[in-house]
C-alpha cells in the first residue's frame, strides 16, 4: 500500500515508471493521473513526463507531479541509456517494427570484426537524420502524418552525442546493444544508419530505456502496480 498523501503529489513527486510494451507515454501519464485523481478526489493537478518513449519500447519513464513538473526540462536534458536489438539484413520505413519490412539485404559478409570496426563512426558528436515516422513537426504538421500520406518531406540532420555504443551479443541477423546518448537521439536512426554502413540494412526490433541521468529502471514500477498500491485494489490498464 502506498502511504503518500494528496499533499505529497501536489507539492511534487518524481515517479519512476516502467512503461509496458504497447503503451504510449501519454497513456502512462493518463493512467497515473486517473489513479491519483480517483484516490484523492482531485479535479485538477499538474502531471507530465520527462521524455517520450515510443509504444514499441519499454522501460524508464519519469513522471513528475505538482511543483516538480518545473523540473521536466532539466530531466529531459540528461543522458539516457538504452539496451535493445538491431535486426540486420532488412529495413522498414519507420526504422522499427511499426511498419513492415520493405527491403532485404545480404548479411553473410558481416562479422564481429566488421561490426567493431564500423561502430566508432557512430560514437561522439554525430549528425543524425530523424526518422520520417516521428512526432517531430514540419510546417506545423507531425512527420508521421506526412509519412502515412505517402508524402516525401525534407528532414534536416541534427547534432546528437553518443558516448557509448557497444555490442553485447551478435547472433545474426540480431545484434544486442547498449547505448548511452544525449537528448534527441533516435535509436531507430542509429539502427538504420548502422545497417547502411555495414553495406546491408537494419532496423530496431527491440528497445528498452534503462537510465535517465542517475535514475534507473530497476527502481521503476509498472503503472498497474502503482495503481494497485495507491488504491489498494486491482485495476485494469
Amino acid at each position: 500500500m502506498d502511504s503518500r498523501t494528496q499533499e505529497d503529489f501536489l507539492d511534487g513527486q518524481i515517479l519512476l515508471v516502467d512503461k509496458p510494451l504497447g503503451w504510449s507515454s501519454f497513456q502512462a501519464v493518463n493512467k497515473l493521473k486517473w489513479v491519483i485523481r480517483s484516490k484523492f478526489k482531485l479535479k485538477k493537478f499538474k502531471i507530465g513526463h520527462a521524455g517520450t518513449l515510443d509504444p514499441l519500447a519499454t522501460g524508464l519513464l519519469i513522471i513528475c507531479t505538482g511543483k516538480f513538473t518545473k523540473r521536466i526540462p532539466e530531466l529531459q536534458g540528461q543522458a539516457k541509456e538504452y539496451t535493445g536489438t538491431i535486426t540486420l539484413g532488412a529495413t522498414t520505413p519507420s526504422y522499427d517494427l511499426e511498419t513492415e519490412v520493405d527491403q532485404t539485404y545480404p548479411t553473410e559478409h558481416i562479422t564481429e570484426a566488421l561490426l567493431n570496426k564500423t561502430l566508432p563512426q557512430f560514437i561522439g558528436d554525430i549528425e543524425q537524420r530523424p526518422p520520417v515516422f516521428s512526432a517531430l513537426k514540419k510546417d506545423g504538421k507531425r512527420l508521421y502524418e506526412y509519412a502515412r500520406e505517402g508524402k516525401e518531406v525534407e528532414i534536416k540532420t541534427r547534432s546528437v552525442n553518443v558516448s557509448v555504443f557497444e555490442i553485447i551479443e551478435m547472433t545474426l541477423p540480431n545484434v544486442k546493444f547498449r547505448i548511452v546518448c544525449s537528448k534527441g537521439t533516435y535509436i531507430r536512426s542509429l539502427a538504420h544508419d548502422l545497417g547502411q554502413a555495414l553495406q546491408s540494412g537494419g532496423h530496431l526490433s527491440e528497445l528498452r530505456r534503462t537510465k535517465i541521468g542517475d535514475y534507473n529502471v530497476n527502481k521503476a514500477i509498472d503503472p498497474n502496480v502503482f495503481a494497485e498500491n495507491l488504491l489498494g485494489k486491482t485495476t485494469e490498464s
